[in-house]
């Protein structure tokens, strides 16, 4: 029933949005019409953070400060959130991404780590890393941009999709910490993108 709850606010506030929060703004993914698999990547990096747009090593220092000022916490639970916190950025996020961009297919044509023709960048800019507080959540929001490239020549972009403060989210992992909420981003920004391309390729 908790979940349930809080599945429903979060529905209501990022529904009424639409597509505005991802849009594509140049080229087409015409070229995907014939391929067998597309090569995907998550870049995180020089990101900035809250509507501050401070570092990721200035949010981190925060974060730290909050986990250790904790008399319940202290520098185990530091250990493990930090932990947690860069297996997400190496796995998880393009793990999730990869999930969302596959699962409305027969076929799983995007793939990590694949010699395809061609390859989708997700950048990530900037994030609001969101919050929880037992029955309600603030998800997070995430702006960048999508690309796709040939993967010898990634100077060659195709088509470019932009993210605006994207908060929709896939997971129920989405209530606990901001990695968590991150993935469950990634993997919304995969299902309705991978919808995106269909439609273009019709």
């Amino acid at each position: 029933m908790r979940k349930l709850l809080l599945l429903v606010f979060m529905v209501m506030m990022t529904t009424v949005f639409g597509q505005e929060k991802m849009k594509l703004v140049s080229g087409d993914f015409e070229v995907l019409r014939e391929q067998a698999d597309v090569n995907v990547e998550v870049k995180f990096e020089d990101v900035l953070f809250m509507k501050e747009n401070i570092t990721e090593a200035q949010y981190l220092e925060n974060r730290k400060k909050q986990v250790m000022d904790n008399p319940k916490r202290g520098e185990s639970a530091w250990n493990e959130w930090i932990g947690e916190w860069e297996k997400y950025k190496k796995e998880n996020y393009v793990e999730r991404l990869l999930k969302g961009l596959n699962a409305s297919g027969k076929k799983e044509i995007f793939k990590k780590d694949s010699s395809a023709k061609y390859t989708l960048i997700l950048n990530t800019k900037w994030v609001f890393p969101g919050w929880h507080a037992g029955l309600i959540a603030m998800p997070t929001e995430m702006s960048g941009n999508i690309q796709l490239v040939e993967t010898n020549n990634p100077s060659v972009v195709l088509a470019t999709v932009e993210l605006n403060k994207y908060d929709r989210f896939s997971g129920m992992d989405v209530t606990v910490m901001e990695y968590g909420r991150l993935a469950a981003a990634y993997e919304s920004i995969g299902k309705v993108l991978s919808r995106q391309i269909k439609r273009n390729l019709k």
